[in-house]
């Protein structure tokens, strides 16, 4: 959530900072804004409530400058307006401040230090600008000594980016716990949230740590850490390309990302396999796991289902005990753990603050963990003690696809190649590699039928107000994820449900014409699910059965092509996705960019 772009020394800056701000949409904003100056000391901030659109739409067709900050700001602190829009100015307009994050303590802040200051609007951000010039005017600190002293202050989450308006040519900026890096271009620099903001500027990138403050100068940068300690730290080169954030000939990024989910089994195969086709990962995750008498799964959202999926997995072929939490729960409410736990840690960006601040607590307990991670040198990679990658590209849409499948496949793999090394014969017995092989096909024939899905959501999905998904087992595990992708994008209230607990409660909201989609893929259960279903069909329900081949009956609307019963989750999300997709486009909705959410959700 949120974006922060910033450039120093490139003329039209503006350009670049707008062109990084739109590739910055996916994260979730509700307004933007954009501060550009220079030497000319003529100085140019517009802001904007809604889309980036309506901040173009604003700009001067000429600004003059060579330094500039832009933002994306999803609403914490004050409603979505211009006013609480980004970047914020100083009383006396000296300071120009951008923000991702939340400022815990900035009430105690006002309270002490800026009674005698008049703010324009709402947000926790307008009081770390009014600090900064507070320090400069009444201590007759340099703006780098108020930076940090305010640092020292604030309490919470940031990421910051600075301009002082008497040093047009030097940006300062500061994060913890929120993602920031400085991109390195030839006597030009720039500051992004997410590489993939300024890829089209340059491909070396300095990762920014916790409470660190950086001097970023056109030709420059200079890293310090709280105490004012210079550090050094190598650059790196993002593995992105412009193709890889394109959209192509798609309509939206959605689609793009279910249809990529073949390809990305297929990378997984080729990412974890070695030359004789065996499955692999370090050896030192294999040890650290062999060596733990249960394992930790932590996760948010998408990733929680994947996580139960994997937890199936997981105790099949390693014969270790499982536990699933939320990590937004799991922080502040700990179980009693093991006494050689493991912890694996779920996230799409790398950047999800709840998960971070349960990894925060277990490296201060020492034990081992894991980030399986679409984003490399990212927040949770670097802090936990081993990574493996998604290798599914840029996800953008918000509602996540390939991430989720990408997830639940480096799972198995890591589920095969533990079982292996225990002797486990569930895991000697299957050949995931062809396995994975045959999802990636079943995947394949299920996308080349978007028209019998895109009629399907029409059928069932076009005038209703809820609906629900139920199944057993990973079924289950499935039907929560479609839930939320129906919920999350066409703001249909979605519910899935165990089938099983429907009559414990949930068949109460049963109506006339009600839409229940069952998932059915699992022949020991498959009786059990379908009686579930007659139960609801008897009281009104309009019924949608996904099944698998060879458990499936002539009435079932979709079948779908039969996989290894370890990995039917892969592919029976797919048709799911698909229904999602189509249920919003036919209600007029942005696929993409649901209201009120975030891609990457980088404050607790």
């Amino acid at each position: 959530m949120c974006g922060i772009v910033g450039v120093i020394g490139k003329k039209n800056p503006a350009k670049i900072i707008i062109q990084g701000l739109e590739k910055l949409e996916y994260r979730g904003y509700d307004s933007a804004g954009i501060f550009v100056t220079g030497k000319n000391k003529q100085d140019y901030l517009v802001k904007s409530k809604g889309r980036i659109k309506e901040l173009k739409a604003k700009l001067p067709q000429e600004i003059n400058g060579e330094i500039g900050i832009g933002h994306t700001r999803w609403a914490t602190h004050g409603r979505p307006s211009e006013l609480n829009a980004h970047p914020h100015t100083s009383e006396d307009n000296r300071f120009v401040l951008v923000h991702n994050g939340v400022i815990q303590n900035f009430e105690e802040v006002k309270a002490k230090y800026l009674t005698n200051y008049t703010l324009k609007g709402d947000t926790d951000t307008e009081i770390v600008v009014q600090l900064i010039d507070h320090f400069v005017l009444t201590e007759k600190l340099t703006t780098k000594e108020a930076f940090r002293k305010t640092l020292a202050i604030i309490e919470g989450s940031y990421a910051f980016a600075l301009v002082d308006k008497e040093e047009p040519d030097v940006i300062y900026v500061a994060k913890n716990k929120s993602p920031l890096l400085i991109g390195l271009g030839k006597n030009f620099n720039v500051i992004c949230s997410d590489a993939m903001a300024m890829i089209e500027e340059t491909k070396r990138f300095v990762e920014i740590a916790d409470q660190e403050l950086v001097t970023v100068w056109a030709d420059a940068i200079q890293i310090e850490d709280a105490k004012g300690n210079l550090v050094r730290r190598e650059s790196y080169e993002a593995q992105l390309t412009l193709n890889d954030i394109e959209k192509g000939t798609y309509p939206y990024y959605m689609l793009k990302e279910i249809d990529d989910q073949p390809a990305v089994m297929r990378k997984l195969i080729q990412a974890y396999s070695n030359n004789q086709q065996e499955l692999t990962i370090s050896q030192e995750i294999v040890t650290d796991i062999l060596n733990s008498d249960r394992i930790y799964i932590v996760a948010c959202g998408t990733s929680w289902h994947a996580g139960w999926v994997g937890k199936q997995m997981l105790e099949q072929y390693t014969s270790t005990p499982v536990e699933v939490h939320l990590a937004s729960e799991f922080g502040y409410n700990m179980p009693i753990l093991a006494k050689k736990p493991f912890f694996i840690f779920l996230s799409q960006s790398g950047e999800t603050a709840d998960s971070r601040q349960v990894l925060v607590k277990i490296n201060e307990l020492t034990y081992p963990s894991l980030t399986i991670t679409n984003a490399a040198g990212s927040t949770l990679s670097r802090e936990a003690k081993h990574t493996l990658l998604l290798h599914a590209g840029p996800e953008i849409a918000v509602a996540s696809t390939k991430a989720y499948t990408a997830q639940i496949a480096v799972l198995a793999i890591v589920a095969k190649v533990i079982g292996e090394a225990k002797g486990n014969l569930k895991a000697l017995n299957i050949d995931l590699v062809h396995e994975l092989s045959m999802v990636a096909q079943a995947m394949e024939v299920l996308i080349s039928r978007k028209e019998v899905l895109e009629e399907y959501a029409q059928t069932y999905l076009e005038d209703t107000r809820n609906a629900f998904y139920i199944g057993r087992g990973i079924d289950y595990y499935v039907s929560m994820e479609a839930a939320l992708k129906l919920k999350e994008i066409s703001y249909i209230q979605a519910e899935g449900f165990a089938a099983g607990e429907l009559k414990h409660g949930t068949i109460a909201l049963i109506e006339e014409g009600t839409p229940v989609l069952g998932i059915i893929t699992d022949a020991n259960i498959a009786s059990h699910t379908r009686s579930n279903l007659q139960e609801v069909e008897t009281r009104g329900a309009h019924t949608l059965i996904i099944s698998m081949s060879g458990v499936e009956k002539a009435t079932d609307q979709l079948v779908l092509p039969k996989v290894h019963p370890m990995l039917t989750a892969l592919v029976s999300v797919v048709p799911c996705q698909l229904l999602a997709y189509y249920a919003t486009l036919q209600r007029g909705y942005d696929v993409d960019k649901p209201r009120n959410l975030a891609k990457s959700v980088t404050v607790e």
